[in-house]
């Protein structure tokens, strides 16, 4: 209860993981997520709240797993989040609520979005009825789009009992969640899990659209709705503007990821065409560039991050560095590509920083 460290995540073995795409972090077990709630002090002004962006209970919710009461610790987190099992994966917990903890001060901070994890996936695997739809205030929203943003408006918005239609360009829901975020971060089936919670809620989900094309924002308001929420997405990637970007080997992360994640080009016998390099050199630092190492070393590639900066500084999170460290992806840091050089059929030959 009053240990200063924080009880350690499982994961699958670095040299196991690096070639497969089964998720990295197995979770806690219910003895270790209650050993972990009862390191909570339940301080009186409760900063990691104020670190939240949807201001869940953190002290609440942890106080329930402490007490062995899991889905009573889900119905408080449900309260103000609507996708607590893809939260207490991939927010960035270390730089919002877990950054506020009083415990952070003289060790480690309680581990908050593991036990958000933990709790999300118990409820998942022990509870089968879904909640009941609210009831209909009689009014009509439209969502533009279902990745994160976009299912968490149509979440808040139908347990307020408005009649939300979610509108999505691919033919999955999920969008972020299921194009760009790797397999072995977050599951798809996860997603799906959350996308149906929703469903149950009465959110209609219609996929293959894309609103300004297919329809316009006028035939919405024409077909009755009365509000629309614009959750787009990250939109087009951006180039270095140097030469050889058009190279036949040169991929956006976007495209890379989606070919990887969406279009499942990393299982055996798929169809969908991925170029598998024997050595590979992502440019970026962030969470996305990591993510796009962690494919290509899966994939069977030797890896390189180039990054314009130091490690202290690099933007992704520092659990996805440490892993793609493990893993064996090499950094090469304070160095940025200045050209790509083609060989004489016109794919990569080389790069120089």
């Amino acid at each position: 209860m009053n240990s200063l460290k924080a009880n350690e995540m499982p994961h699958q073995e670095p040299l196991v993981r690096n070639k497969n795409f089964l998720e990295v972090a197995t979770g806690y077990d219910a003895q270790t997520a209650m050993d972990e709630a009862l390191r909570c002090l339940h301080c009186k002004h409760k900063p990691c709240i104020s670190g939240c962006p949807v201001q869940i209970h953190i002290p609440d919710f942890i106080a329930k797993v402490a007490e062995g009461d899991f889905e009573a610790a889900y119905q408080i987190i449900s309260e103000s989040s609507s996708l607590p099992a893809v939260c207490g994966r991939v927010c960035p917990q270390e730089r919002q609520c877990e950054s506020k903890c009083v415990r952070g001060i003289k060790g480690d901070a309680v581990s908050i979005g593991r036990l958000e994890r933990f709790v999300a996936d118990w409820h998942n695997s022990h509870c089968k009825v879904w909640p009941a739809v609210p009831e209909q205030n009689g009014h009509k929203v439209a969502v533009i789009g279902s990745g994160p943003s976009g299912l968490t408006c149509a979440g808040d918005l139908a347990r307020l009992g408005y009649d939300v239609t979610v509108f999505e360009a691919l033919h999955i829901a999920g969008g972020v969640l299921v194009y760009g975020i790797p397999e072995f971060r977050l599951p798809k089936k996860i997603v799906e899990l959350e996308v149906n919670g929703l469903k149950a809620l009465g959110v209609k989900i219609v996929t293959n659209v894309v609103i300004g094309r297919s329809m316009s924002i006028d035939d919405l308001f024409d077909d009755g709705f009365e509000a629309v929420y614009i959750g787009s997405g990250a939109g087009l990637p951006r180039f270095m503007s140097i030469p050889g970007e058009s190279l036949k080997e040169v991929y956006s992360a976007n495209e890379y990821l989606t070919r990887v994640n969406l279009m499942k080009a990393y299982q055996p016998g798929s169809t969908t065409p991925i170029y598998h390099a024997r050595k590979v050199a992502v440019v970026g630092g962030g969470n996305v560039a990591m993510d796009a190492a962690r494919c290509a070393k899966r994939l069977g590639a030797e890896v390189y991050v180039v990054y314009r900066r130091g490690m202290e500084e690099l933007p992704a999170r520092k659990e996805e560095v440490e892993h793609a460290e493990e893993e064996g992806i090499i950094f090469k840091t304070l160095c940025n590509p200045v050209a790509i050089h083609p060989d004489e059929d016109g794919f990569v030959h080389s790069m120089t920083c």
